[in-house]
Formats: C-alpha cells, sequence, structure tokens
C-alpha cells in the first residue's frame, strides 16, 4: 500500500468539485424537496413577514424617494402598537394596494394644520424630519378609537394632493425598514 499526499487524495476525489456542484445539481428527489422548501419559506417570509415594496409618489420625500425599494417589517404590529413617529405602510384596498405615511398621532388625541404647523393636543409638534414649509389649514380633528393619524413627509406639495387622515390599526401592516 502506498501513502498519497494531500494532493493526490483530492484529485482521486470521483465528485466533480463544489462550484461544479453548486451550479449543476443533481436533480435527484432531495433536490426537489430542498427547493419546494426553500420555494416555501421564500414565500411566508416576503408575502407575509417582510413585504417588499416600492414607494410610488412623492408624498414622503425626502424619506423616502419616488421609485424608492423598501421593506415592510410586519412582526412590528403583531404584539403591539403603532407610535407616533413611525413610518408605516397602511393597506388601502387588497393585498398589495398600500400608502407609505407617519403616524402623527395615536387614538384619542387631536390633530390640526396651522399655518404649515402640525398640532396634536393642542401643541406644535417638532417634525424634524419635514424639510419644506407649507401652508396648511386643517380644523381640528379627533383620532377615534383604534385609528392613528397618518401623513406624508412632504409637506411642500398640495394639501390636495396628499392622502391622509385617520387609518384603522388593524390596516396598518408594519414597519418600514428603509
Amino acid at each position: 500500500m502506498s501513502a498519497t499526499t494531500p494532493e493526490q487524495s483530492a484529485c482521486d476525489d470521483p465528485r466533480p468539485p463544489f462550484w461544479v456542484r453548486f451550479l449543476c445539481p443533481r436533480t435527484d428527489r432531495r433536490f426537489f424537496l430542498r427547493l419546494a422548501a426553500v420555494a416555501a419559506v421564500a414565500y411566508v417570509f416576503f408575502g407575509h413577514v417582510c413585504i417588499p415594496a416600492v414607494a410610488r409618489g412623492e408624498s414622503m420625500v425626502p424619506t423616502y424617494r419616488n421609485g424608492a425599494y423598501l421593506l415592510c417589517w410586519c412582526p412590528s404590529y403583531w404584539f403591539g402598537k403603532p407610535q407616533r413617529g413611525d413610518v408605516v405602510m397602511v393597506r388601502l384596498a387588497g393585498r398589495r394596494v398600500m400608502f407609505l405615511k407617519r403616524v402623527v398621532a395615536l387614538t384619542g388625541q387631536t390633530v390640526a394644520f396651522r399655518d404649515g404647523v402640525l398640532h396634536v393636543d393642542g401643541e406644535a409638534l417638532e417634525e424634524p424630519y419635514v424639510q419644506t414649509p407649507c401652508n396648511w389649514n386643517l380644523g381640528q380633528r379627533d383620532v377615534p378609537p383604534g385609528h392613528v393619524y397618518v401623513v406624508g413627509d412632504n409637506r411642500g406639495m398640495p394639501m390636495e394632493q396628499h392622502h391622509f387622515g385617520k387609518a384603522a390599526v388593524r390596516r396598518v401592516v408594519g414597519r418600514a425598514l428603509w
């Protein structure tokens, strides 16, 4: 019996190199079971846990630009409720029609815009994320139980072009990750 060197034993390995096995796997039963398991996990994860989305429109500029890709982390509100300042995805209709907005008031609070300044419970709210001045005026609104008040960060847009207001907490899908 002759002694083999590490170089010889690697060359005598009947299996193809790793990169060949990775790019061209054997398509046996185990391969298809693994493929089905990965597909099922990806479907659940990206369909119900971390939903990919694209920001459409200018209402969240400069925080999110038009066409920006983002992820919506759904477990954020499985055991809790949205908090003021959270950027959330709000389901409008169906499974895929959602708005990206910022929570500015919670259940039981009042909201008003006076000369472009947001007032919550009668006090001006400091909003460092708002970079464009506006002249919005909106009378006092109460946030009913089970709702939050959401509005976009781009207040330089005319008020008529914004979709904002109260949103049922059950329609808040999750928090935007980035």
